[in-house]
């Protein structure tokens, strides 16, 4: 579905991605771990096209997809989330939710004057959406609840829910178990999987919680100073001689180690 190859993107003399290339195939849950500073993140950013590459190509279904921004990649069906929730904190969090597809009649000013019965309809049918959404996520007691007054795991969860507000394909997550409890966070597994399952989500999560990833993702992708050290399922990662020194600079006896 992704096809990375010989991807670089330089902040001056500092390459923070540095020759990736990947692949990732339809209807998986990619794992792609690493120690900080393994540009892992700077990958996902220039995937998505908040950034552009040095050199290099992304592909998608084939199509070159590479420098393409955000909005555009977003009506292809690439969506990603961000380690820090990115909320309309004084909105409702169905608003939040109701927000999210593009071209609504009532963006236009000239609809809000001659087409309200069509915006009042169309909003009908976001609400009834956002509500469904949030049932599946299981926070629809929440609907009604200023977004900002969230905790960090539910506003990882109304992160996942917009995916779901739209025709999402392939979905990157950024460390979406960074200060989330193991409640939340098993909630927000079951609802990658749910995803993954029964609507054909394709997903790529950046995580460094090794339990999190091996229940969810395979393969794993490990990147170590800017390019790919190895692929394969998590125990093969975490019996890699390359990956245990990537992470802990010492040799296979301290293999199982091998952890966030």
């Amino acid at each position: 579905m992704i096809v990375v190859e010989d991807l670089h993107k330089h902040f001056g003399g500092f390459h923070a991605v540095d020759g990736a290339s990947l692949r990732i195939e339809p209807g998986s849950i990619t794992g792609l771990i690493g120690p900080n500073g393994a540009g892992k993140t700077t990958l996902f950013n220039v995937i998505a096209g908040v950034l552009k590459p040095t050199s290099g190509r992304v592909t998608m279904d084939g199509e070159d997809i590479t420098g393409l921004p955000p909005h555009e990649l977003f009506h292809k069906g690439l969506l990603r989330t961000f380690q820090i929730a990115h909320e309309f904190s004084s909105m409702t969090v169905r608003e939040n939710l109701m927000m999210v597809p593009g071209a609504q009649t009532g963006e236009t000013l000239w609809n809000t004057w001659f087409g309200r019965k069509r915006i009042a309809d169309e909003e009908r049918a976001l609400a009834a959406k956002a509500d469904e959404v949030l049932e599946f996520l299981t926070i629809d007691h929440l609907a009604d609840e200023k977004a900002g007054n969230m905790s960090g795991g539910q506003k990882k969860l109304l992160e996942l829910g917009r995916t779901m507000m739209v025709d999402a394909r392939i979905v990157f997550l950024d460390e979406v178990g960074a200060g989330v409890n193991r409640t939340l966070l098993n909630t927000i597994g079951d609802a990658i999987i749910r995803l993954n399952k029964e609507r054909g989500y394709t997903f790529v999560v950046i995580e460094h919680d090794m339990d999190f990833i091996g229940r969810l993702c395979d393969p794993v992708i490990c990147m170590a100073e800017g390019h790919v050290l190895a692929e394969g399922t998590l125990a093969e990662i975490k019996a890699n001689e390359q990956v245990i020194e990537a992470y802990l600079g010492t040799g296979l006896k301290n293999k199982d180690k091998v952890s966030a």
